[in-house]
């Protein structure tokens, strides 16, 4: 087989219990592996017990999201073509792999696809994490089709046509292996969160391009380990967002930069308007961890800019989402003005 199917877990029997079976009963042409981070829980004794197809690459320790998914796909460097990184999280449905596959077969230059992603718990919209595919506005700001900010859309078949997009959500992601380990995988200073955004950024500057192929369809739960409204996220969020714009945008970085700690700023009055002050923390704590990290990003921003070829910009927004979403009160991707989409 060419395609490993990846879960990366962490103490999540109950999600195993629930979602492994219907990924096994949907999923013929792959192999399955659960790559475990020193989970604590009776997670692999399930696994081992109930389901001995399932290969088990257990972790020398929890590195986070990135650092797992790289020491565990180490391990499986040299023998798949394709690797599909997938939540314990995400109810899979009939069919979903092979559409995934057979984009990917189409075009060497495709580096990674995903599917539809809808929610869980609300199954006729789409879910935060992926949506239909994901884009970045001009000060990298990531919305989806289907999602802008915390505007998430109906699914009524709007956007099931195949597109380019500028990244592929990491709840459900199909790359090629190559292309995988040759970046160095995601970056593991992200510990979680954003960490595809970068990767896929990394790989477009290198001319590769992301597709969305919502004839595979998914159901995502979400928040799975760290809920959206979590403090802990938005200093995810928020310091990685910086370190990705650090690593990769192109041009003036000083400007960029300060543009964007300008508007995180407005965010955290935002917050205190609410109340919620663990948030105004987060976002201080996520800057002061970007300052400290500055040296580390700027190797890592020139080794980027070395290994650059043609950058493809492909899903890029050359507009602001913040003016059309807060001044032209634009809730939904198809009011975007499509002109300001690089193809």
């Amino acid at each position: 087989m060419k395609t490993a199917v990846v879960i990366l877990n962490w103490n999540g029997l109950t999600f195993l219990k629930q979602f492994l079976p219907i990924l096994i009963q949907n999923t013929s042409d792959a192999t399955i592996v659960v790559v475990d981070n020193q989970s604590t829980d009776e997670s692999l004794t399930y696994v081992r017990n109930n389901h001995p197809e399932v290969q088990v690459i257990l972790n020398d320790s929890n590195g986070g999201f990135a650092k797992g998914y790289n020491d565990g796909l180490t391990r499986l460097k040299g023998r798949f073509e394709y690797y599909v990184l997938i939540n314990s999280d995400i109810e899979v449905t009939p069919n979903w792999l092979n559409p995934l596959i057979d984009k990917l077969d189409q075009n060497p230059k495709i580096a990674g696809v995903q599917p539809k992603v809808l929610a869980f718990h609300r199954r006729s919209h789409f879910e935060h994490a992926g949506a239909s595919g994901g884009f970045i506005d001009k000060n990298y700001y990531p919305f989806c089709r289907g999602r802008i900010f915390d505007e998430v859309e109906e699914d009524i078949g709007q956007y099931n046509n195949d597109k380019e997009v500028f990244w592929t959500t990491g709840a459900c992601m199909a790359v090629r292996s190559e292309i995988y380990h040759r970046l160095g995988g995601l970056d593991e200073d992200f510990f979680a969160h954003m960490e595809e955004i970068d990767f896929c950024w990394r790989a477009k500057k290198q001319n590769h391009s992301f597709y969305v192929v919502p004839t595979s369809k998914v159901y995502h739960v979400g928040g799975g380990t760290l809920n959206y409204e979590n403090p802990r996220k938005t200093f995810l969020n928020f310091r990685n967002s910086l370190y990705t714009i650090h690593k990769n945008h192109v041009g003036w970085l000083f400007g960029k930069v300060i543009y964007r700690l300008i508007l995180d700023g407005v965010a955290a009055v935002k917050y205190l308007v609410g109340f919620q002050f663990k948030h105004i923390i987060a976002i201080l704590k996520a800057h002061g961890a970007y300052y400290s990290n500055i040296p580390t990003l700027n190797k890592k921003r020139k080794q980027i800019k070395l290994e650059s070829t043609e950058y493809n910009k492909g899903g890029l927004y050359k507009a602001s989402l913040l003016w059309a979403y807060f001044f032209k009160r634009i809730k939904k991707f198809e009011g975007l003005n499509k002109r300001f989409f690089i193809k």
